[in-house]
């Protein structure tokens, strides 16, 4: 399923976007509130892309490569994953490019993730957030998600167990 907005294009990711990924995917300070620290190996970027990949074609998730409508520009990524279509349910997340930060895309790539969220059924997504991750907070509370609860210790990474908060949103 492609989704178009105003100014972006989210297609339906494929394995050769691990390459478009690695910059990103290997920036410490855009890697700096995710599960993992950055990674700096190619060939695992395109594991876990391939991953992402079987994901989609088993129906447990659905991951997009955000392009600039002028120019094709890669920008990042976002998805619906842990689909359970019995709860109608997801989760969301996404993840910009450094040169992608403040320009809204997060806002109107996401719009339209729950947009299709909504028009294919799901009526609850959830989204986790490191804590200290005010931008990715203000940005799930713009698109209308209330904070539900705070995770202690729900990441390990870099041996320290970090903290999230849990957001949801009705549809």
């Amino acid at each position: 399923m492609i989704l178009e907005t105003e100014r972006l294009s989210l297609r339906p990711l494929e394995v050769s976007d691990a390459a478009l990924l690695f910059p990103m995917m290997s920036d410490a300070e855009v890697m700096a509130h995710w599960d993992v620290p950055e990674i700096d190996d190619p060939d695992l970027i395109a594991a876990i892309v391939a991953g992402q990949v079987e994901d989609m074609a088993a129906g447990r998730a659905l991951y997009w490569a955000l392009r600039a409508l002028d120019g094709e520009e890669f920008l990042g990524i976002c998805d619906l994953s842990d689909i359970d279509r019995w709860h109608k349910r997801a989760e969301v997340g996404f993840m910009l490019g450094r040169g992608a930060w403040g320009q809204g895309y997060g806002l109107e790539a996401m719009r339209a993730v729950i947009a299709h969220a909504a028009s294919s059924g799901l009526r609850r997504l959830t989204a986790r957030t490191h804590l200290g991750n005010r931008r990715s907070d203000a940005l799930l509370e713009k698109l209308g998600f209330t904070e539900e609860g705070l995770l202690r210790g729900h990441v390990l990474r870099d041996g320290d167990r970090r903290d999230c908060r849990l957001f949801g949103l009705l549809l």
